[in-house]
């Protein structure tokens, strides 16, 4: 196949076609070798591509950079919902942003008392491609009913809503493009108002190690509005590094009192209530950077 049926960040070497994931700064880069192209399309925000690759499975690409993969997606999704769903007493209502692989919101229905989760993602074509594609991180057959799916602005959905939900939890790309509001004191202003008054949120907050700032920055502003704000950790080698930073923030006083007896890890691969209870506790240098040793 030719490079521009492959499109960007596909480079073409003597044994095949590879995708690189390059972080310059630190001269670094991730390479998944490519076996096949199963599907690629221009939707009205970005390129959506879904590769066949060597060692981890069908991955879904956005603007040639890795979103998930078969390989190891599940552990940013069960890491992502479960944390914040199981740190609620008893969620309800939950508001996914971005999330458009579906795989977090297959995680959010898994806890019973949870009556609806609306899925705002700003791309169909993200949803519709990993539901075709990807049935082993979306799952098969008709969504649970208990899904609403949104197709528009997250920042601007978000901006109508006052104490409605009980979990919110923004799975978000990286801070680029459309995503970067998601990242923004204004965008988290109106979280923390949609928000019943014992209210959880959880976002991505990117690699301590290639993007100390990102994290850094996150977790200092929603420090501003949440009186509880706490950082933990997955490791998922899909993403540059390997280590990956998640930072939840809360109304309530202590959220992590009985989570690990809440958790729902019947049916998970990576989480479990050894994972709950060691995820919070930081390396020093991760301590170091937020300002906590």
């Amino acid at each position: 196949m030719e490079k521009e049926q492959y499109g960007k960040g596909y480079v073409r070497r003597e044994d095949g076609w590879w995708l690189t994931d390059s972080e310059e700064e630190y001269g670094f880069r991730v390479n998944w070798k490519v076996k096949s192209l199963l599907h690629q399309e221009r939707s009205a925000f970005q390129e959506i591509s879904i590769i066949e690759t060597e060692g981890f499975g069908r991955a879904l690409v956005l603007d040639g950079i890795v979103q998930t993969t078969e390989r190891d997606g599940w552990i940013y999704n069960e890491m992502i919902t479960h944390i914040p769903l199981a740190a609620h007493p008893d969620p309800s209502t939950v508001c996914i942003i971005g999330g458009g692989d579906c795989g977090a919101v297959r995680e959010a229905v898994k806890y019973p008392s949870v009556k609806r989760v609306d899925m705002v993602e700003i791309d169909p074509g993200v949803v519709n491609v990993s539901r075709k594609y990807l049935p082993s991180i979306a799952g098969e057959g008709e969504p649970d009913p208990r899904i609403r799916f949104v197709f528009e602005d997250g920042a601007a959905f978000v901006k109508e809503k006052k104490g409605e939900y009980d979990v919110f939890i923004v799975d978000s790309s990286d801070p680029v493009g459309p995503a970067k509001v998601l990242f923004e004191e204004p965008f988290y202003r109106d979280v923390h108002r949609a928000l019943k008054d014992d209210g959880i949120m959880v976002c991505q907050s990117e690699s301590p190690v290639f993007h100390p700032q990102v994290l850094t920055k996150v977790r200092r502003t929603l420090m501003t509005l949440f009186p509880y704000v706490r950082t933990y950790l997955a490791t998922i080698p899909t993403y540059p590094g390997g280590i990956w930073s998640f930072t939840l923030a809360s109304k309530r006083p202590d959220p992590l009192d009985g989570i690990e007896e809440r958790l729902r890890d019947e049916d998970t691969r990576y989480v479990n209530r050894d994972v709950v209870r060691s995820c919070f506790r930081l390396p020093n240098y991760v301590r170091e950077l937020l300002g906590e040793k």
